[in-house]
C-alpha cells in the first residue's frame, strides 16, 4: 500500500507534459507576471485538464517553476564534477548560478504575486543550493584548489552580490568580474 503522502511516479508522457508546461511557464512568467494560465497551457500544447491536474493554481505553478529552476542549477554541480576538474567545475557552476539569478530576477513579480508566505522562496532554494555548494567546496578542498575551511555560508555570503546585479544591464560581464574575485579569494591560501 502506498503511503498517502507519496505520489506515484509520473508516466513518461505525463512527465514530458509537466516539463513542457514548466519550460513555457518560465518563459511566459518572465515576460509578464500576469501571463494567463490558459495561454501557458496552449503554448505548452496541453489541454486545460492536463494543465490543472499538474498545477491547480497560479501559486502552485510559480512555486514549481522556481523549484524546477533551482533543481536544475543544483543538479549541474554533480554533472560538472564528473566532467571537469573541481576548480573548473566550481567556476562553471558559479556562472550557471549567475544565469539562474538573472532568470529569478525576471520572475520576481510573478514570485511576489504568487504567494505572500514569508521565506517560501528562500526555503525552496536553500537546501538544494546548499547541497550543491557543499559538494563543490568539498571536492575543491580535497583537490587543494581552495583554501581549507571555507563553508557553504561563507560561499553564499561571498556571492550574495549576484542578486544585486541589474539583469537588464550588462549583467554577464559584471557577474563574471564578481565571480572571478570570489574565485581569487577562494584560491588564496590553497595548498596547491
Amino acid at each position: 500500500m502506498r503511503h498517502p503522502d507519496k505520489q506515484a511516479p509520473l508516466r513518461s508522457d505525463a512527465q514530458r507534459n509537466r516539463e513542457r508546461i514548466l519550460e513555457v511557464a518560465l518563459t511566459e512568467l518572465t515576460r509578464s507576471a500576469d501571463a494567463p494560465l490558459s495561454a501557458i497551457a496552449k503554448k505548452a500544447g496541453v489541454g486545460q485538464g492536463t494543465f490543472y491536474r499538474n498545477f491547480p493554481s497560479r501559486e502552485a505553478l510559480v512555486l514549481e517553476v522556481y523549484r524546477y529552476e533551482v533543481q536544475q542549477v543544483a543538479d549541474t554541480a554533480a554533472q560538472l564534477l564528473c566532467a571537469r576538474p573541481p576548480e573548473v567545475a566550481l567556476r562553471e557552476w558559479m556562472d550557471r548560478l549567475a544565469q539562474y539569478a538573472m532568470a529569478k530576477a525576471g520572475l520576481a513579480n510573478a514570485l511576489r504575486e504568487a504567494t505572500t508566505a514569508p521565506g517560501t522562496f528562500k526555503s525552496i532554494a536553500h537546501g538544494l543550493l546548499t547541497d550543491a555548494v557543499t559538494l563543490l567546496l568539498a571536492a575543491n578542498e580535497r583537490a587543494g584548489t581552495i583554501r581549507p575551511g571555507v563553508d557553504t555560508d561563507d560561499f553564499m555570503l561571498a556571492i550574495a552580490g549576484l542578486w544585486q546585479i541589474d539583469p537588464r544591464g550588462d549583467w554577464q560581464s559584471r557577474a563574471g568580474r564578481l565571480l572571478d574575485l570570489v574565485m581569487d579569494g577562494l584560491r588564496s591560501g590553497a595548498p596547491n
